[in-house]
């Protein structure tokens, strides 16, 4: 499948380390399941892998975290 930035990269599998942030809240969360561009490496997730994402950011959210680097949770 072609990326849909650069219109010329092919995805495929693989890691990658995404970054949220909510008002005063920045979460990353490395080792998350992606396809990944191997030009520019712009990563696109699953529907199930974005859910549990969000959940992830979501508990440090709650938790008023200011800053939170963790794994992703299999």
């Amino acid at each position: 499948m072609k990326c849909v930035i650069c219109k010329t990269g092919e995805l495929s599998p693989g890691l990658a380390t995404v970054t949220l942030q909510r008002g005063g809240t920045t979460v990353v969360i490395k080792g998350v399941p992606a396809d990944i561009c191997d030009t520019c490496g712009e990563y696109y997730l699953s529907d199930e892998i974005s859910g549990r994402v969000m959940a992830q950011a979501e508990e440090a959210v709650k938790h008023n975290v200011e800053i939170e680097i963790v794994p992703f949770a299999a």
